[in-house]
């Protein structure tokens, strides 16, 4: 009986404890973490006051940011350092580093857990790397300048962006050949999928616009232009994209023309443009699905906007050049 003696006192010194580390235990808390460019740096914020909690060094340039299946572990994608850093969630430090991977742009997390496909823009290629024997499986010659990476939920197929040849390639991850190519808009950046895994939605950046293309058909089904009041044509440069988690809208980030659009996901529909801050580029929604975390590369700073009443609650310092934003939503 004699470990039951002082069970007030062990919880009291449980609470202190976690109370200075905030960093730890952080899987499904909801915190928000932001990549910025410039300071080589993730910032933690807390995930209901929104007031920064911590800092995690990384190697040199992180852009994008995507958590292990059970979000015990954060990735970065190092560009300058030609490295993918891996963030233990509950240490809030950098634990790995997987390296020798030529400039990562953005970077998909195979349902599994166990492969990293990554988009390389200096090599135009496609690379399948294995996290556990950190090392390339096979690199897939794609269309210059590839970014967008998104991989389907069963994990067979994987769809990547090329800036420069306005194609979304479709790759079968099982034999590892191209199975389409499918022409979109000028500069296609990033991708979402809708929830029935029949619509891939793809911004088009120097065209303004989305494409919607049929999963099954490999075609373009669908056009959004985006035509925000006050603005030249030029400036409209759609990159970021988010499905609403109740699959009724899509948000979209109108990069210099610093605007997040809402879109009706049923009649494809521009309903409104929220102004937010200086190139809006990354976007997360909320753990309770009210409100959308926008990163600005120009205003160094993440603006924060209510969904229902279509406005901007407020902006708070993020880093110089915020680049990309993740929330742990997992679910305990």
């Amino acid at each position: 009986m004699h470990c039951n003696r002082y069970p007030k006192a062990r919880l009291a010194l449980a609470a202190a404890w976690l109370a200075a580390s905030p960093a730890l235990f952080a899987a499904g808390t909801g915190q928000v973490y932001v990549s910025s460019e410039d300071d080589d740096v993730v910032t933690v914020f807390d995930g209901q006051s929104l007031e920064k909690i911590d800092t995690i060094a990384v190697s040199e340039r992180p852009r994008w940011l995507a958590f292990s299946p059970d979000h015990k572990k954060l990735y970065v994608a190092c560009g300058d350092d030609d490295s993918i850093d891996v963030i233990d969630v509950a240490q809030g430090k950098v634990v790995d580093r997987l390296t020798d991977i030529d400039d990562p742009e953005i970077f998909a997390i195979g349902p599994d857990g166990r492969h990293l496909y990554i988009s390389n823009e200096d090599d135009a290629q496609f690379t399948i790397y294995d996290i556990g024997a950190k090392k390339a499986v096979t690199r897939i010659d794609v269309g210059q300048e590839p970014e967008g990476v998104l991989v389907t939920p069963d994990g067979k197929t994987a769809y990547v962006t090329s800036e420069v040849a306005n194609m979304v390639h479709r790759v079968n991850l099982d034999s590892h050949e191209i199975e389409a190519n499918i022409v979109v808009g000028n500069r296609p950046r990033r991708f979402a999928l809708s929830e029935d895994g029949n619509t891939l939605w793809v911004t088009n950046e120097l065209s303004g616009s989305v494409s919607l293309i049929d999963t099954q058909t490999n075609e373009v089904s669908d056009t959004i232009e985006f035509k925000p009041q006050g603005f030249r044509p030029e400036d409209v440069t759609p990159v970021g994209i988010k499905l609403a988690d109740d699959s009724r809208q899509a948000f979209v980030t109108l990069g210099r023309a610093n605007h997040v659009a809402f879109v009706n996901t049923k009649t494809h529909a521009v309903e409104d443009h929220v102004l937010v801050g200086d190139r809006a580029w990354g976007i997360a929604q909320s753990r309770d699905g009210k409100q959308l975390y926008v990163t600005n590369g120009l205003s160094d700073d993440m603006s924060i906007v209510d969904i229902d009443q279509r406005k901007t609650l407020r902006s708070i310092a993020a880093g110089r050049v915020p680049h990309s934003v993740v929330i742990d939503t997992r679910a305990e």
